[in-house]
C-alpha cells in the first residue's frame, strides 16, 4: 500500500471535509456464534478448516510505517467528527472534474451488459431486484444525483473492457452472480439502460438506485430512486413483459420469478448516523420505522404479484471501513451503535416476514440474513483468502466511496484480490462471490425449489 500513499498524498492534503458513508459496523469484545453453514464457504489450508466455532469482533487499528500518514488519519477523524455535511460540497466539486469522462466510458460497457450465458435450462423465468448500490447496476447514471459509479477506477475487473457501468464496484455485484447461478444471464441489467432487448425485459432487471434506503427520507436526501418510486417502475416493466411475452410471459414471471430486495444500510449509515437526519428517533424507535417501512414495501411487492421474495438482512455497516473512520475513534474500531440498529431491525424484520406469510398465502418469503457471516469475513478475512478488511482498495481506504473513489484524486491498491472492500462501504468482486455463494446455498434454495 506504500505506493498509494504516497500518490494519494496530495489529495488528501487538499481535503478537510468528511466523506460518504455505507455499509457494516461491529461491537468490540462482543462473541458472536458462526453459523455452521459458513464452514463450507472457508477456504481449506493444509487439509484443515478453521475453526468458526466462535467469533471475537476485537479492536483493531490500522498500522502504517509513515508517521505523517498516522497524523493525517487523526486530522480526517476529528474533522469528519466536526463537519460531516460537508461531504456534499466536496463530491460536488469532485463529480464536476470527472463528468467529462464517466458518461462515455459507462455507456459503452452498458451495451453488453445483459450478456447471456451459455445455454442451459434457467431455474426461474426471471429475477427482480429493488434496492441501493450493492444491487444498483447503473440505474443512478443517468439521474440528477452525485451517488454514481460510472467513472474509473469503478469496473477496473469487469468484463473484458474493464470500464466502469455504474456498479459500485471493481466487476461484478450479486445480482449478477445470482443470475448466472440461476441460469437466466451472466449479468443483470439496470432498468434505466437504454435499448433494453425483449430478453432483457423477460429474464428480469434492476430497479435498484445506490443511496436509497426503506426510509423514505433517504431518498431524498441523495436525490436517488426511493424504493416507493421503484414499485411504480415495476408497474410499469410489468406492461413491457406483457408485451413482449403476453400475458402468459408475465403470469409466469410474477409466480416463478424471483424478487430479491436488498436495502437499510444506507438508512443507517447515511440519514441516522452522518446526517443525524432523524435526530428525534433513538435506535430502538428508529429500527422500528425502517422495518415499517419495509414491511409496507414488500406488502405492495407482494400486492402486485409478486410470490417468492428474498430479503437480504441488513450488515454489520458499522464495521465497513467508511464506519469505522466517521464512528469508531481513533482505533477505527467497528461502530457499536451502527450495528445496534441493524441487529433490532433484522429482528424486526424477521417478525415482519411471518406477518406477510400470514396474510399473504401461497407467497414464500425468507430473509436472507448475512450479518454473522459477513461479519465473520471482516473479523478473520484470511480465513477467506483476504489480507485487508478494514480499508478499502480505492485511494487511502478510509473514506473514498462513490465520487470521491475516482481516477483524478485515488490510486488504487496494488492487490485488488488481498481487500475485502474495494471502496469504503462496497466489497469487492471476489467477496460478493463469496457471499452470494452463501446465501444462495442457504437461503434462495429454499423459495426455489
Amino acid at each position: 500500500m506504500d505506493s498509494r500513499q504516497a500518490r494519494t498524498r496530495t489529495s488528501l492534503a487538499s481535503i478537510n471535509s468528511p466523506h460518504v458513508t455505507h455499509l457494516l459496523s461491529c461491537r468490540p469484545v462482543t462473541v458472536i456464534s458462526a453459523p455452521k453453514a459458513m464452514h463450507k464457504y472457508i477456504p481449506q489450508h493444509n487439509g484443515h478448516r478453521h475453526n468458526t466455532s466462535s467469533l471475537h469482533c476485537t479492536r483493531s487499528s490500522v498500522r502504517i510505517d509513515h508517521s505523517s500518514q498516522s497524523d493525517r488519519s487523526m486530522g480526517v477523524t476529528r474533522c469528519l467528527q466536526r463537519s460531516s455535511r460537508s461531504l456534499f460540497l466536496l463530491m460536488l466539486l469532485v463529480a464536476a472534474a470527472i463528468s467529462s469522462v464517466s458518461s462515455r466510458d459507462a455507456a459503452i460497457a452498458a451495451s453488453s451488459s445483459s450478456a447471456s450465458p451459455k445455454k442451459k435450462k434457467p431455474k426461474v423465468p426471471a429475477l427482480v431486484v429493488f434496492g441501493d448500490s450493492i444491487v444498483d447496476p447503473g440505474n443512478n447514471n443517468d439521474i440528477n444525483t452525485i451517488v454514481k459509479a460510472n467513472f474509473r477506477p469503478y469496473g477496473k475487473d469487469f468484463g473484458r473492457d474493464h470500464r466502469p457501468t455504474g456498479r459500485f464496484c471493481n466487476g461484478r455485484i450479486p445480482t449478477d452472480f445470482i443470475a448466472s447461478r440461476l441460469g437466466l444471464k451472466e449479468l443483470l441489467p439496470a432498468y434505466l439502460t437504454p435499448n433494453l432487448t425483449n430478453q432483457d425485459i423477460l429474464t428480469g432487471v434492476s430497479f435498484a438506485s445506490g443511496g436509497t434506503g426503506y426510509d423514505p427520507l433517504t431518498a431524498q436526501l441523495a436525490t436517488v430512486i426511493s424504493m416507493t418510486d421503484q414499485l411504480r417502475m415495476f408497474e410499469d416493466y410489468k406492461q413491457k413483459v406483457r408485451a413482449a411475452g403476453g400475458d402468459a410471459a408475465l403470469a409466469t414471471m410474477l409466480s416463478d420469478g424471483v424478487f430479491a430486495v436488498c436495502a437499510g444500510s444506507d438508512d443507517v449509515a447515511n440519514t441516522y448516523f452522518t446526517m443525524r437526519a432523524r435526530s428525534d428517533y433513538d435506535h430502538a424507535s428508529y429500527a422500528a420505522l425502517m422495518v415499517d417501512h419495509a414491511t409496507s414495501f414488500l406488502d405492495g411487492l407482494l400486492a402486485a404479484g409478486a410470490r417468492r421474495v428474498a430479503v437480504i438482512s441488513v450488515p454489520p455497516i458499522g464495521c465497513v471501513p467508511s464506519q469505522r473512520t466517521l464512528s469508531g475513534g481513533m482505533a477505527r474500531d467497528c461502530s457499536q451503535g451502527h450495528n445496534e440498529v441493524a441487529t433490532m431491525v433484522n429482528a424486526g424484520m424477521t417478525k415482519s416476514m411471518d406477518t406477510l406469510k400470514a396474510k399473504h398465502p401461497g407467497a414464500k418469503l425468507v430473509l436472507m440474513d448475512i450479518y454473522g457471516f459477513l461479519l465473520d469475513m471482516m473479523m478473520r478475512p484470511q480465513s477467506y483468502g483476504f489480507k485487508e478488511s478494514t480499508l478499502g482498495c480505492c485511494g487511502t481506504g478510509m473514506m473514498e466511496v462513490s465520487v470521491l473513489c475516482n481516477g483524478v484524486t485515488s490510486a488504487v491498491c496494488g492487490e485488488v484480490k488481498d481487500y475485502l472492500f474495494w471502496d469504503s462501504y462496497h466489497p469487492t468482486e471476489k467477496a460478493y462471490k463469496i457471499l452470494v455463494d452463501f446465501v444462495y446455498d442457504n437461503y434462495l434454495n429454499q423459495i426455489i425449489n
